[in-house]
Parts: structure tokens; sequence; C-alpha cells
């Protein structure tokens, strides 16, 4: 099992999830406590539009006169949405049937693989891109294509784990005691598969964000009035050679949070192999 006082030792692992934290809380206040809440309903004022940072508008203003601030902070909300949507949506399609085709018969086995690297054959953007466009632009279509996309990398993942925990003594041990696959899967199999499925789900978190933005950009993903890092930047880039700013910010935002996700999965890697080498 996962030690969270572990991975709090590393001062990079309490850095990325205070800042991960802060980000959650601080886009959830926000609406509630900046001068400016009007502006994340789609409020103009066109005479304050495209100030540069100062004190009343700490990010400057964008052409529209929107606060920068509001609109970045409570972005990260829509952002984080999409990163936890999608490791949460991947994970409940891809590990059920990883651990099945895992314990099941070679030939039941050898059907799901085929399946799930027909799924890996697309280029990772390219699905995305297909299903959003289909069902629509929207936040919630940008979850459900993404997690389309890269539910299969879950399946290898918990099949090579349950390839490895089955062939542990304990488990035969089970089997020969009149233990059934459920039982194997829900006693054996998912407790020691939790640690490398949290490791790619929080890097993919980052990654998650880093692709709905690039939706987003396109016009696939969030739609206006809804704040998102991604529709910040593609309304903003007819003026980001004057206005720096419009840009800056929510690109700054994307950065921090994307590295904050994969120190968190890097430290949990860490942790994770440094458990196992004392084992030995």
């Amino acid at each position: 099992m996962i030690s969270l006082a572990n991975l709090l030792r590393k001062r990079s692992s309490r850095i990325a999830l205070s800042f991960i934290i802060l980000l959650i809380v601080s886009s959830a206040v926000v609406p509630f406590l900046s001068p400016y809440e009007e502006d994340l309903s789609g409020a103009v004022h066109f005479d304050i539009g495209g100030q540069p940072p100062s004190l009343r508008h700490w990010f400057g203003t964008d052409t529209a006169g929107r606060d920068l601030f509001t609109l970045t902070i409570h972005a990260g909300l829509s952002s984080l949405k999409v990163a936890f949507g999608v490791v949460f949506l991947s994970i409940f399609i891809g590990a059920p049937i990883g651990m099945f085709s895992g314990i099941s018969s070679k030939r039941t086995d050898e059907v799901f693989m085929r399946i799930t690297d027909g799924f890996l054959a697309f280029p990772p953007l390219i699905l995305p891109l297909v299903i959003t466009s289909a069902l629509g632009p929207s936040l919630n279509n940008v979850i459900i294509g993404i997690s389309i996309s890269w539910f299969p990398w879950y399946v290898r993942i918990v099949r090579s784990q349950t390839l490895i925990i089955s062939s542990m003594g304990y488990v035969s041990m089970s089997k020969s005691m009149g233990a059934g696959k459920l039982h194997i899967m829900k006693k054996h199999i998912l407790p020691n598969s939790i640690g490398p499925v949290l490791v790619q789900g929080t890097i993919d978190a980052g990654y998650a964000i880093l692709t709905a933005a690039g939706l987003s950009f396109i016009g696939l993903g969030a739609q206006h009035p809804e704040t998102e890092w991604g529709l910040l930047l593609t309304q903003s880039r007819a003026q980001f050679i004057n206005h720096w700013w419009e840009v800056f910010f929510p690109g700054l935002f994307i950065v921090l949070t994307v590295i904050s996700f994969n120190v968190l999965g890097d430290d949990l890697r860490g942790s994770i192999n440094s458990k196992g080498h004392k084992k030995q």
C-alpha cells in the first residue's frame, strides 16, 4: 500500500501537493471573494480593456476588460475537473478490463489485448479530436474523448500486474482452497495494483490538462462563458504580441500545474520502488 506520510517526506512532493490544493481551494472560492465576479458570467468593460498588470488588476485585463486574475484562477477548476475526470474514467474503464484479461484464458486475453492494441494504434490526439468533434464541443465531451483514448494504458498496466500477482504462491494457495476469480481480484490483485495505477494516473492528470487546453485552443473544448486555461489562450492569441499578460498567466498556470502533477508522479514512483527494494 502507498503511505502518504512517506510521500510527503519529500520536499518536492509537499510543494507540488500544496500548489494543487491551493489551486483547488482558490479556484472554488474566487467567485465569492473577487470584486469582479460578474466577469465570470461574460460581463464586458471595454473602457478598461487591455490594461497591463496593476495593483487593481493583478494579472491585467483582457481586451473585453475582464479581470484576468479572476478568470485565470477560476479556470483552474475546469482544468482540474478535466484532469481528475479523465484519470477516474480511464481507470474505471481500463482497470476491470485489465484484471479480467490477465486472469482469463489465453484466448480471451488475446482478444482483449488485440482490441486494446487497436485503440493504441491511434495517435494520442486523434481519438479525442474525432470523438469531441462528433459529440460536440464541451468540457464533458473532452473528458470522454481523452478517456476513451487513454484507458488502454490502464488495461495494460493492470493486466501486467495481474499476471505477476497471479503467479505468486499465496494466490496459488487461494486457488487451491477454492477461491474464485472475483475473490482473487478483490483481495489480491486490486490492492497490489493500486500503486502503479496511481503513478500513471498522477502523471496523466498533467497531460490531460495539456490535451484539454489544446482542444479548447482549436474550439473543441470549453465554450464561452466557461473559463478554462486553453480557452483563455485562444481568446487572447490575437493580442499576445501587444498584450503579453493575456497569454502569459494562463500559460504559466498550465505549466505549473503539469509540473506539479509530474513531480507527484515521479516521487510516488520512487516511493514505491524504494519500498520494493527494502522488502527484497
